[in-house]
């Protein structure tokens, strides 16, 4: 197995992964506010880093050594994305919101053609349209209405799309920073959560299991190691390819939600499902064979 492909199926993780965010999500029955939520669950993804660096029999310390460039990239895309998509999220109904923000995989596939030896190829954008398409079938379900009033809200969400896709693509020119670094940012991070939670919000510790599995499960998979194997895999591996793969996550989710009993099948679902794999693999298929 080529480093290339090993990387594309590792950063491939963080979108199954990701795909369990609204299945954790909903164990927490919208209890803990948003900035609280993010402090927590950024302190146990840096937390599980921290496992790592004592197995190995250090701190991390070393890997606080990075270019001001590098801390910029990782704490802003961070923080930066959760700040707009939270205040987006009060601005603007959720599903609009979600359909903007949700424009990071197509702006990755796009700008990752200006990195050195890649190229945007007619695949890569039609594949990436299709599952678009796929995407938007599945979290909209007729139900969007896109209305001036939120226009605060549209704009800070595609704000999030450019932010994530950025932080993805520029990562690629800070290859030579360790995945391990990662852990640091999402300590910034979630201190800078810490703060605005401070300011903004009231914080909530009355929790029930439930709940506490729903923070736990957040902090070590999507948050987590989801953040850690996407590093590795938009440094190393197939970005384009990647980031069409990506419109498989909120698919994951519906699927995870209707095994649970948390949500009921539907048409939307089956039509979604035949978009994203159509259009991943019409991106994927011909970059595979080249190589």
């Amino acid at each position: 197995m080529s480093k290339l492909i090993k990387a594309t199926f590792v950063g491939s993780i963080s979108i199954v992964l990701w795909g369990t965010l609204a299945l954790f999500t909903r164990l927490t029955d919208g209890a803990i506010p948003a900035f609280q939520m993010m402090a927590m669950t950024f302190i146990i993804a840096f937390l599980l880093m921290s496992l790592k660096w004592l197995y190995q029999g250090h701190l991390g310390l070393r890997y606080l050594r990075q270019t001001p460039v590098a801390w910029f990239v990782g704490v802003g895309g961070y923080f930066g994305y959760h700040l707009c998509y939270f205040v987006a999220m009060s601005n603007a109904p959720a599903v609009e919101v979600s359909l903007l923000a949700y424009l990071w995989p197509l702006l990755i596939v796009i700008f990752a053609a200006f990195l050195p030896n890649e190229k945007l190829k007619g695949q890569h954008i039609c594949g990436a349209l299709i599952a678009l398409i796929g995407c938007w079938i599945l979290i909209s379900k007729n139900d969007s209405a896109f209305s001036s009033e939120y226009m605060s809200g549209y704009l800070l969400a595609l704000l999030c799309a450019f932010i994530w896709s950025g932080y993805s693509v520029i990562s690629r020119g800070v290859r030579e920073v360790p995945t391990d670094a990662v852990g640091w940012f999402c300590l910034v991070t979630a201190l800078l959560a810490i703060a605005c939670h401070l300011l903004w919000e009231d914080t909530v510790w009355s929790l029930n299991t439930r709940q506490w599995m729903g923070v736990v499960g957040l902090g070590l998979g999507p948050v987590g190691i989801a953040f850690f194997t996407w590093d590795y895999g938009i440094k190393h591996g197939n970005i384009q390819l990647l980031g069409v793969l990506a419109y498989a996550a909120p698919l994951i989710s519906v699927l995870l939600l209707i095994i649970s009993g948390e949500a009921e099948p539907s048409w939307a679902a089956l039509w979604a499902c035949i978009a994203i794999v159509c259009g991943s693999a019409l991106a994927g298929i011909r970059r595979n064979s080249e190589r």
